[in-house]
């Protein structure tokens, strides 16, 4: 059961997940050569607050 973490910084649209986890699901099935049905993809979102890069937070840019 392969189990994918997709860490993004929020404002995506629902369509936009629901793409994401379509196609993440696709690559996966694909590669791993295991069935959709037990694919698991997580999104975890995270404020441009609590992100940064560089010394920089992505919300001070």
């Amino acid at each position: 059961m392969p189990i994918v973490t997709i860490k993004m910084l929020s404002g995506r649209t629902d369509e936009q997940k629901r793409e994401l986890v379509e196609k993440v699901t696709t690559a996966v099935s694909e590669s791993a050569h295991a069935p959709k049905e037990r694919i698991h993809v997580i999104i975890e979102e995270m404020k441009p607050t609590d992100y940064g890069v560089g010394g920089i937070r992505k919300s001070d840019e």
